[in-house]
């Protein structure tokens, strides 16, 4: 049992409502579950399940050697814990389209994105990529739109076109893939502010910009975005990138000096996790149904 109060029809509403405000949408990368309730706690609009991270978190490179089943699990895990829209990367839709999104909606996730790249992918902020067809995307995201219940599950359409094709070219893919139903669109590794200024202009539907570190994309202020006409910006990398770090500089803390004495206050407090996980809520839950099963009345 949980404590998340909104059911997964609320979530997308919330979303779709949320969207259509001139507020951009600031939304990070949760790599497990208990990012989640802390990207809730601050006051983000809502968590993003990276494909990169699902990949990165087994110890595998971002080339499309993740399946269905580990990244929906994952997803399910990290939306369940949290009353935000969750938002899943699912790359190329692990070979059935049809099979992906009805999972992905039946495990309670608001939205997710299909790229056009061949299912050996790579990381969108790398070279070397290979793209199918225009056409091909275009039957893709009309079999993901046709199969959803809920037309409040938006499918976004993210191309990886511009370092391939260039950023006419996909444009054009984009514009494509909006007549086939999808309502969001995310160019994917824009250089600068002129670039995502020519794509907003270009193109009439919800926009989502990606601000990950060390990629091809200046890092731009979401205030900077928003004035650029964007609606959504993720934030996909970031806390699994300074989880890490502290992971690994603390370990090798440890491994030199022989105690964890020195970096103590660097650590989440016992207090701070079990704050987060609602350790008492759940201890008080167990109290009634104890004492309702062993007295027969609270």
């Amino acid at each position: 049992m949980h404590f998340v109060e909104k059911k997964p029809e609320e979530k997308r509403k919330d979303f779709v409502k949320k969207l259509k405000t001139n507020k951009i949408l600031r939304v990070p990368g949760a790599y497990n579950p208990i990012t989640a309730k802390i990207i809730e706690e601050i006051g983000y609009d809502a968590v993003y399940v990276s494909g990169g991270v699902m990949s990165n978190d087994l110890g595998y490179p971002d080339i499309g050697l993740t399946t269905l089943d580990d990244v929906s699990n994952r997803s399910k895990q990290i939306a369940r814990v949290t009353n935000l829209p969750t938002l899943v990367d699912i790359d190329t839709g692990f070979k059935n389209c049809e099979e992906t999104i009805k999972k992905f909606e039946k495990f309670g996730i608001t939205s997710v994105h299909i790229e056009d790249q061949i299912e050996r992918k790579r990381c969108g902020h790398l070279d070397n990529k290979e793209l199918i067809s225009k056409e091909e995307m275009v039957q893709k995201i009309k079999l993901c739109v046709k199969s959803r219940k809920d037309s409040n599950f938006k499918i976004i359409a993210r191309s990886d076109a511009k370092n391939v094709e260039g950023i006419d070219k996909m444009i054009d893919r984009c514009k494509a893939y909006i007549q086939a139903g999808a309502e969001i669109v995310f160019p994917e590794a824009l250089k600068d502010e002129k670039e995502f200024d020519q794509v907003r202009k270009s193109l009439d539907c919800f926009l989502l910009a990606n601000m990950t570190e060390f990629g091809k994309s200046k890092l731009l202020n979401y205030k900077e975005l928003e004035n650029l006409g964007y609606n959504i910006v993720i934030y996909p990398v970031t806390t699994q990138r300074l989880a890490l770090k502290s992971v690994e500089d603390g370990l090798r803390a440890i491994f030199a000096d022989g105690h964890q004495n020195n970096i103590v206050d660097k650590m989440q407090t016992r207090k701070r996790l079990y704050d987060l996980v609602e350790y008492e809520k759940y201890n008080e839950l167990d109290e009634k149904i104890y004492n309702f099963n062993t007295d027969g009345h609270e």
